[in-house]
Formats: structure tokens, C-alpha cells, sequence
């Protein structure tokens, strides 16, 4: 079976882009066909100015809600980064592989520090190398594939350079991993600004669509979404970005595809209220697991101990060889 890596950061409340773009996925699919870890990845949380008892709720809430979305811990790894001492062990020597240049070069980082200099703050150097974080996250399991939405495929690719560039170098160690994005709702937009992700670190609450919202905040959310001019329900990514994010919603909700139903409808109105019908839906049985998980919290961390444990032996191995790989004495 081919192995799967990937990881929610614990930096805000999860959101329907989170659970449309990977998270349904990770449930329905990849735990099923693959050698799959999930990971709740607390250490990049660290990377900007944060309150620490924050980092831990949102940590266990993160647990929690992949448990409530139906990865199930008999058939895939779920575990926090930060009780598997492989990662920042591995990111060391991977900080000696990559370059400066590189990390200046990554999207992410150029927009994230922008928006820190605006705040009046300093940019921690770890906002800069968190990408070689990620790189070992994805490495030392010898990860095939890592299903990420567009915004991520970058990092899997510095990742892909890194693993070749250590294994030309030194000795061959490290899988070269690929990026295995959804095909629908990738990137579900912000329902207030459609040209923007819907990201769990943004507090502008109107615009996104919270895991754990009541039914009747979703609907409010999605009715109350910036739609554009004109009246027809035209699927156009460009031009018409309010409407084809709902669409592509309503269609990820119920398995269709976004431009076929756009003949469907012949008013916004109507598509909102279908669509926010079905993230109701959709919502309805991970926010009743999530209740029934809240009220037995010794199984989640029962759960992540032995999923912790798990990753170690599997992760060690690889580490280790890297350690040897780049002349470092054994312990």
C-alpha cells in the first residue's frame, strides 16, 4: 500500500474548507487505500505570535474533530507532531539541506510575514524554515503521497527537492513524495470575499463557515455570501467567483460537478439555500460524533498516545539512517 502523510495546523477552528478539502477525503478514501497518518501538526502553530493554552485547546479540538469525521484509529495513524520527537529532529538536518532562497521564494511566507510587518511585529525565524518542518514531517515516513488542496502544493514540492537533493548528496534515505490534490472544492473560498481562502486563521467570522457552528449560523453564513452582478447562475471562476464558490460547495457537498448545476438554478437565492441546506447536512453527524467524543476525552488521548508511539517506531528508522547518511557518530 502506498503510505500517506498529511497534517491540520491548530491555529483556529477547523472549517468547511477544511473538512471539503481534505479532511472528507482523508475519511472516505485514503484510510481505506493507504498506509495513512494524520497528524495534528502543533509545533508550525509556533511559528507566530500565539497564547499557549489556545494552542492546546485548539490542538484537542483538532484531535478530536478528525476522530468526528470518521478517521478511524483501526485502520490509520492519528497523532500530534509534537509527541514524535522524529520531526524537529529531521528538520534540522534538512535546514542544513535547503537554502535561504528557497524560503524567501514560498508564497506562504512572503504573504504571512507582510501581514506580521503590518501588525507592527517581528517575523520569527521559524515562520521562514517552517517549510523544512513540513518537508519532515512528510519524510520521515516515507510518504508516497500527500493530499493537500493548491495553496500546498508548493511545500510538497520543496519537499520533493529536498528529498532528491539529501539522497544525491549523501546517501539515498528519503521516498520522493507527490502532491494528490482533490479534484472539487480544493480551495472553498471566503464566503464574504470569494477571491480569498476560507482559512480557520482568519477571524472574520461572516465569511466563514465553522465545523462546529449551529445549523442556523451556517445558514445565516451561506445566505448572507457575496454573490456579483448580473441575475443567471453561471459557473465562472474568473468573472463570477461568489457564485461558482457556492457551487463548487454544493457541489462537493453532494458529489456533483459545479457547472452542471449551475443550469439548475435560475436565481442566487435558490442556490444559497441549497447549499447552505447541504453543509447542514453534511455537518450534522461529525457535530454529533464530536458530542459524543467531548463527553469521553480519556479516548482521544488514548488514541493519540498509541498513535504517537506508532509514528515513533515508524519514523525512528528513517531519522536515524539520515543522522548516519550525513556523518553524524551513533549514539
Amino acid at each position: 500500500m502506498a503510505r500517506v502523510f498529511s497534517g491540520v495546523k491548530p491555529t483556529g477552528h477547523l472549517t468547511l474548507g477544511n473538512y471539503l478539502g481534505a479532511m472528507r477525503r482523508w475519511a472516505e478514501v485514503d484510510q481505506h487505500q493507504a498506509d495513512a497518518l494524520f497528524c495534528v501538526v502543533d509545533l508550525h502553530a509556533l511559528t507566530v505570535d500565539h497564547d499557549p493554552a489556545r494552542v492546546r485547546r485548539l490542538s484537542r479540538q483538532a484531535a478530536t474533530l478528525l476522530l468526528a469525521a470518521g478517521l478511524d484509529p483501526e485502520l490509520c495513524t492519528v497523532f500530534v507532531q509534537s509527541h514524535v520527537d522524529e520531526h524537529a529532529r529531521l528538520s534540522y538536518l534538512l535546514e542544513c539541506v535547503a537554502t535561504d532562497g528557497e524560503m524567501r521564494r514560498m508564497i506562504q511566507y512572503k504573504e504571512k510575514s507582510a501581514r506580521e510587518r503590518e501588525r507592527g511585529g517581528g517575523v520569527r525565524l521559524s515562520l521562514l524554515t517552517y517549510p523544512v518542518l513540513m518537508a519532515a514531517d512528510i519524510l520521515a515516513y516515507g510518504t508516497d503521497e500527500v493530499p493537500v488542496g493548491d495553496d500546498q502544493t508548493q511545500h510538497v514540492e520543496l519537499s520533493r527537492d529536498l528529498a532528491v537533493r539529501f539522497n544525491q548528496r549523501y546517501r539515498h534515505t528519503f521516498t520522493v513524495p507527490r502532491a494528490t490534490p482533490p479534484k472539487v472544492a480544493a480551495r472553498v473560498m471566503n464566503l464574504q470575499d470569494p477571491t480569498s481562502k476560507m482559512g480557520k486563521s482568519d477571524d472574520s467570522g461572516p465569511g466563514i463557515v465553522y465545523l462546529l457552528d449551529e445549523p442556523e449560523v451556517v445558514r445565516k453564513k451561506v445566505m448572507r455570501a457575496v454573490t456579483d452582478s448580473g441575475q443567471d447562475v453561471v459557473y465562472d471562476r474568473e468573472d463570477r467567483p461568489g457564485v461558482a464558490n457556492l457551487l463548487e460547495i454544493l457541489a462537493a457537498c453532494g458529489g456533483g460537478d459545479p457547472e452542471a448545476l449551475s443550469g439548475e438554478y435560475a436565481s442566487y437565492g435558490a442556490l444559497k439555500k441549497d447549499t447552505a441546506d447541504a453543509v447542514v447536512e453534511l455537518f450534522a453527524p461529525v457535530r454529533a460524533r464530536h458530542r459524543e467524543l467531548c463527553a469521553d476525552p480519556s479516548y482521544v488521548d488514548g488514541v493519540l498516545r498509541a498513535g504517537a508511539a506508532k509514528a515513533r517506531d515508524m519514523a525512528r528508522p528513517t531519522v536515524d539512517a539520515a543522522y548516519r547518511a550525513m556523518g553524524l557518530l551513533p549514539a
